[in-house]
Parts: structure tokens; C-alpha cells; sequence
């Protein structure tokens, strides 16, 4: 029976002198192979200390690198100390208004208000000058 790490475990091995990645439920100890890595050694140390398994399926590596992998095997981890992936829920939205009945009675007297005091002004101008 394998050995069963957590995601704590396999962590603390996040160095180029000791790196251990994760992919596919299984613990792989690949500190030999980082000068052999065509990717470059950074690639790997990047992915040490979480779930690597969708960083190596996005690359497409071939048949015979995932063959290769078996030689570098150390244990499985425990599913249960991977953190799960937070849902993205997307901030509330202000309420938006459908029918706009009190946008459009805004807008309009912000329009019709001025107006009807210049008219008054001009009125009350005029009759002052009539009546005298």
C-alpha cells in the first residue's frame, strides 16, 4: 500500500533541492528530473504546493512522459486536504428599474422646471412693466 500524504506534507517540498508535485491523486517526488525537464525547472517549483493535475492536462504532454512519471512516484495524497474550489458568485447588482416610470418623471421635470420658472421670470417682468 502506497504512503498517504496531505497537501501540508508535500508542500514543505518546494525547493529545486526537493520538489514534489501533485497530479491526479498521486505524490510525485521529481527533483531528478528538473534539469531534464524541457519546460525548464521553474515550471515545476511553480506548481509544488497545491492540485497540479490541470496545469500538466493543459500542456498535453505525451504517452511516454506520463509513462515516465511512475519512476518518480512516492505515495497518493489525501484528497481531503486539498482545498475545494470556491464557487465565483458575482456581486449583487444594484436593483435596476424596469418600468423607468420614476427615471422618466425625474428627467423630465429636471427639464420642464427650469423652463417654467424662466417663464414666470419673464411674465412677472413683463406685467411689472405694464402696470407701471
Amino acid at each position: 500500500m502506497a504512503k498517504v500524504f496531505t497537501l501540508a506534507e508535500v508542500s514543505e517540498h518546494n525547493t529545486s533541492k526537493d520538489c514534489w508535485l501533485v497530479i491526479g491523486g498521486k505524490v510525485y517526488d521529481v527533483t531528478k528530473f528538473l534539469e531534464d525537464h524541457p519546460g525548464g525547472d521553474d515550471v515545476l517549483i511553480s506548481s509544488t504546493g497545491k492540485d497540479a493535475t490541470d496545469d500538466f492536462e493543459d500542456i498535453g504532454h505525451s504517452a511516454s512522459a506520463k509513462a515516465m512519471m511512475e519512476e518518480f512516484y512516492v505515495g497518493d495524497i489525501n484528497a481531503s486536504s486539498i482545498p475545494t474550489e470556491i464557487k465565483y458568485t458575482p456581486p449583487k447588482q444594484p436593483y435596476y428599474n424596469q418600468d423607468k416610470t420614476s427615471d422618466f418623471i425625474f428627467k423630465t421635470l429636471q427639464f420642464l422646471l427650469p423652463i417654467i420658472i424662466l417663464g414666470i421670470a419673464i411674465t412677472i417682468h413683463f406685467y411689472s412693466k405694464f402696470s407701471a
